[in-house]
């Protein structure tokens, strides 16, 4: 009998069943959340437990880390007031970072970013201090006004800005924020399913055939390396944005 069709991996690969039970709380990406704020807590607590002027590998990694967003991204981006976000970002980043790595993980293997609900819940928090560092720093009235009538704009064309600058500031930024980090965990994810699955099925197909399983097989080994650089980038670009709208709630010139 002919071997059934390459049936190619969907969006419905991305839908677990609880592991056990029939809570949305014990399926596999939930799980996998939990378990990254448990690995993260650990990290940074064991390697910082017995700090010293000379640190060790694990000390050095944690530092590197903290640094890294400390002064790459907090520092450079927001200014001085920089050290009051730090927390926040740092947290942000290894969050995304962890969830994100956890798709080319052996026995893991999903990014648990590609569930538009995370990115979404990580979204709201980004713009919940956002907003709420610009209306403290310049007033409601201020904040709104500064936001949707620029200065140096013929006042007729305030009509047109006046609402997209609005919908720019509480709709399409948080909506692109969260849309990039799953859309690019989502692809990524996907097409490493292709070419596994490919390759699995192209085993069982005729000799001649299966010559190019091996091609398959080689595309997910060297996808999945491009896909940890992606997973860093986008942790990175998130982290890097969030420090960006915080810069500009703060501006004086807002």
């Amino acid at each position: 009998m002919a071997q059934p069709g390459f049936e190619p991996p969907g969006s419905g690969d991305f839908i677990f069943t609880p592991i056990f039970g029939n809570s949305i709380l014990a399926t596999k990406p939930v799980l996998l959340l939990f378990f990254s704020v448990i690995l993260i807590s650990a990290f940074f607590i064991v390697s910082s437990r017995k700090a010293a002027v000379v640190p060790s590998k694990l000390q050095f990694a944690g530092e590197s880390i903290y640094s890294f967003v400390r002064d790459g991204i907090g520092r450079d981006v927001i200014g001085h007031e920089f050290q009051r976000f730090v927390p926040f970002l740092f947290t942000i980043f290894t969050f995304i970072l962890t969830n994100n790595l956890f798709g080319i993980i052996p026995f893991m293997q999903f990014p648990t970013m590609s569930h538009i609900g995370f990115p979404v819940s990580i979204t709201i928090f980004v713009y919940l201090v956002y907003h709420y560092v610009a209306i403290k720093k310049h007033g409601l009235g201020k904040y709104l006004k500064d936001m949707c009538f620029m200065p140096g704009i013929p006042k007729p064309m305030y009509v047109l800005l006046a609402p997209l600058e609005f919908l720019t500031y509480f709709a399409i930024r948080p909506l692109t924020l969260a849309m990039r980090l799953f859309g690019n965990m989502f692809a990524g994810h996907l097409l490493l399913m292709l070419f596994t699955l490919g390759g699995e099925y192209l085993l069982g197909s005729a000799w001649v055939i299966k010559i190019f399983s091996a091609i398959s097989f080689s595309l997910a080994i060297g996808l999945s390396f491009f896909e940890m650089g992606i997973q860093c980038l986008q942790a990175y670009i998130f982290t890097l944005l969030v420090a960006l709208y915080i810069a500009g709630a703060l501006a004086d010139e807002h």
